[in-house]
């Protein structure tokens, strides 16, 4: 099983675009990317709208191989949205969050305009809502679905997304989108129960007040990663991107899993997703204040 990861937030963008290639069949998880229209104020950067294009035509590109699309749910982050778009759907069997149960008020308006207002139903050579769900892809391919989880911590006002599993003959990788951590015990317990060689998630939201999400909520996400790596085989991998590499100080979180697995003895791999492509880490969102001053 090759996985290529593309467009995450160490790289750049935002995003969790995850390609994965099996002797079976190409599966592309979340082919979205996207950049937050301001942050200190300010609007992208030139340096991200290059990436931004430069991730996107990648994304295009290897749609246009992939098997399967699977859209986790419907932050524009996560799937192809852009008009013109539309053509990248065009003859393939999508699985996707269902947008009829489950869901809050601004995904499901989304997903209506992708899937009726803009035609993508009738586009593609199947759809299926696979909310839980388990596919026999090949003889040696399973995918499956977790059940609707919280875009965070638990009762969270973004909704839910799904996890999505692929289990190979080589090995097994789960995709915790949005997991934030994971925040939610229910994710944490999903995320062990499944065991993973692989495990790409997003890391608590470190970047963003308490506010936002309530008091502890960050440290909730933190002490969920610590969890999770601690309760993985050795030789596991993990990456830790997302939300979390919204922050010129993700690193102390690594350094707080990283310890704690040392403590422990376990051997588990702990990267972020430029990391784990053998790219150099490019906060460029997190860097947009000293970008617009001219020292980036």
């Amino acid at each position: 099983m090759k996985v290529t990861l593309i467009g995450f937030d160490s790289m750049g963008t935002r995003g969790m675009a995850t390609f994965v290639e099996t002797p079976e069949a190409t599966i592309f998880i979340d082919p979205g990317v996207s950049l937050a229209p301001r942050r200190f104020g300010l609007p992208p950067h030139p340096l991200e709208l290059r990436a931004l294009e430069d991730a996107l035509g990648r994304i295009h590109d290897l749609v246009e191989e992939a098997d399967y699309i699977v859209i986790s749910h419907y932050h524009r982050d996560h799937y192809l949205y852009r008009k013109g778009e539309e053509s990248y759907y065009e003859g393939k069997i999508v699985f996707a969050k269902d947008y009829q149960r489950d869901i809050n008020y601004s995904q499901k308006a989304r997903a209506y305009n992708l899937f009726v207002t803009r035609g993508i139903a009738g586009r593609v050579a199947r759809l299926e809502f696979v909310d839980g769900r388990s596919l026999q892809l090949g003889d040696k391919l399973v995918v499956e679905f977790s059940p609707p989880m919280p875009h965070g911590q638990e009762g969270s006002r973004l909704g839910w997304v799904l996890y999505t599993v692929v289990r190979t003959s080589e090995g097994v990788l789960l995709h915790a989108s949005d997991a934030q951590g994971p925040s939610s015990t229910r994710g944490i317990e999903y995320i062990k129960r499944v065991d993973p060689d692989l495990l790409i998630i997003s890391g608590p939201p470190t970047y963003l007040p308490d506010y936002r999400y309530g008091k502890g909520i960050v440290e909730q996400g933190v002490r969920g990663l610590c969890e999770v790596a601690l309760a993985m085989r050795d030789d596991t991998t993990i990456v830790v991107d997302h939300h979390l590499l919204r922050d010129l100080e993700y690193n102390s979180v690594f350094e707080t899993v990283r310890n704690r697995l040392a403590e422990s003895g376990k051997k588990v791999r702990i990267v972020t997703a430029a990391e784990y492509m053998g790219l150099e880490i490019n906060l460029l969102e997190a860097r947009r204040r000293e970008l617009w001053k001219g020292r980036g």
